[in-house]
């Protein structure tokens, strides 16, 4: 390619600076090339376009998993072919996803031995979708056998909900119902809950733990609310916990919490595999109570590839290599082992929480003593005379690589501006100073800085 040729290049066109060594001509962005490239060239380009994303150690937004033993990565590199749907082929896979379905059950104390109801999904999403189905059919199913109307479902959850459960209302037609956040409360409350439930509603979502603040809703108090309005109007209604995080950190490090099977209302959950159960993304997990909590209705019988497989799911052909991957840690790391990690995890929480607290700036919203995640807002005398916000904050420790998000908290309180911490197992206690030392150098630049403006909104942060 002439030297005008690689100047006036296309804005539609990759161009890397290595060019004139290997290509010829500059690389479409928006539409095949006519002819290919070198394995080597390929990965380059692409490698080198990769650079430009964050650094996910230093990702303190994220709750999902940016770390795995190389011994793991190994197993996840050797079963990236195998199809988890495709278990007439993976026998051994669809095996040791049985496993860690009942190793779950297990943890979560579901009833009977061996013989747990679940499956494996893409990630939490679909897993929510799933236990949502559930509790819609089996509502229908009641509200049919009592020859009511079925075309009037509703939900009740917390405003605070992650975004897979508006998802869900939305694309299966059911109204949800939030309990909005008041006050120092920003998740959902028992009292609140049991005032918009009625003879439609489907379930109540109990959420372990709020994405928000990282705090777990009360788990057994509703379910005593609803034992309350059953015992009074007759509504059996159902709990499903969202243990996205909290399903792989309470059992280790809160074990005495009542939140999952041992609450005789709860009837299913959910949890990520790639968050707190150590996971690369994406695997999810959903177990339910027992066969009756799991309506034959949902469950397909599909004859493929020569055998009679069962299949519940929203997603048909999907990776057996992160369910690989899962079982791996569930060998590797035992109860001691997920016990240690979550423990350290929450014990760096708490010393940067408190060191945060110290600062002068700043009021702890939490610090970290439910799920290792924890989040403040300006201290509100401090923000009176203040040349920052935590908009700011935030912009300034990305220069240092550091993503700690911003955002306003729930509706009903979206006046309420605060950041938040996720602390991962590669986020070390050297790694927290050094976020601290940053943080201080933040705040004192800041406060040098007189005439600066605050701004009042950041880039979108979606929960």
């Amino acid at each position: 390619m002439s030297r005008k040729k690689n100047r006036d290049a296309a804005a539609g066109e990759l161009v890397p600076t290595y060019a004139a060594r290997e290509l010829a001509t500059g690389v479409p962005k928006h539409r095949m090339n006519e002819e290919g490239m070198a394995p080597r060239l390929a990965y380059q380009v692409i490698h080198d376009e990769l650079r430009l994303d964050g650094f996910s150690l230093l990702n303190l937004a994220t709750f999902v998993t940016t770390w795995m033993e190389p011994e793991a990565e190994k197993l996840i590199s050797e079963t990236l072919d195998k199809n988890m749907i495709d278990k007439d082929e993976y026998p051994q896979t669809a095996e040791i996803e049985k496993r860690c379905v009942n190793i779950l059950g297990n943890l979560w104390h579901a009833p009977g031995d061996g013989d747990a109801v679940g499956t494996s999904t893409i990630g939490s999403s679909e897993a929510c979708m799933l236990g949502g189905m559930a509790m819609k059919w089996r509502w229908r199913e009641r509200q049919r056998a009592a020859g009511k109307p079925t075309d009037r479902p509703n939900l009740v959850m917390g405003a605070n909900t992650q975004v897979c459960w508006h998802k869900f209302c939305r694309y299966w037609d059911v109204e949800p119902r939030e309990v909005t956040a008041e006050g120092d409360r920003f998740t959902l409350n028992a009292e609140e809950a049991a005032k918009l439930v009625d003879e439609n509603t489907i379930g109540v979502v109990v959420i372990m733990g709020s994405t928000f603040d990282g705090t777990y809703e009360p788990v057994a108090k509703v379910a005593k609310a609803l034992d309350a309005v059953q015992e009074k109007e007759g509504w059996d209604i159902p709990i499903h916990v969202d243990g996205a995080s909290g399903g792989f950190v309470a059992p280790f490090i809160q074990p005495d919490l009542e939140w999952d099977f041992r609450v005789p209302r709860v009837q299913s959950i959910n949890t990520s595999g790639h968050k707190y159960g150590l996971v690369y993304p994406g695997v999810g997990w959903v177990v339910f109570r027992d066969q009756a909590a799991l309506p034959d209705e949902l469950v397909f019988h599909v004859s493929y590839l020569g055998g009679d497989m069962i299949d519940f799911s929203i997603n048909f052909s999907r990776p057996g290599n992160q369910v690989i991957a899962q079982y791996y840690n569930f060998l590797r790391l035992g109860l001691d082992g997920y016990a240690r990690i979550q423990q350290a995890c929450q014990d760096v929480a708490l010393h940067l929480s408190g060191e945060i607290a110290k600062m002068g700036p700043f009021r702890l919203i939490t610090k970290g003593d439910d799920l290792p995640v924890f989040c403040w807002t300006m201290d509100e005398t401090y923000a009176k005379s203040a040349s920052f916000s935590l908009y700011d904050l935030a912009e300034k420790l990305r220069e240092r690589g550091w993503l700690v998000p911003a955002y306003p908290m729930p509706e009903n309180r979206g006046d309420l501006v605060v950041q938040r911490i996720v602390v991962k197992e590669d986020f070390s206690r050297d790694l927290a100073d050094r976020l601290l030392e940053d943080l201080r150098r933040a705040v004192a630049y800041f406060e040098s800085q007189t005439g600066h403006t605050p701004k009042s909104e950041g880039s979108h942060f979606h929960h």
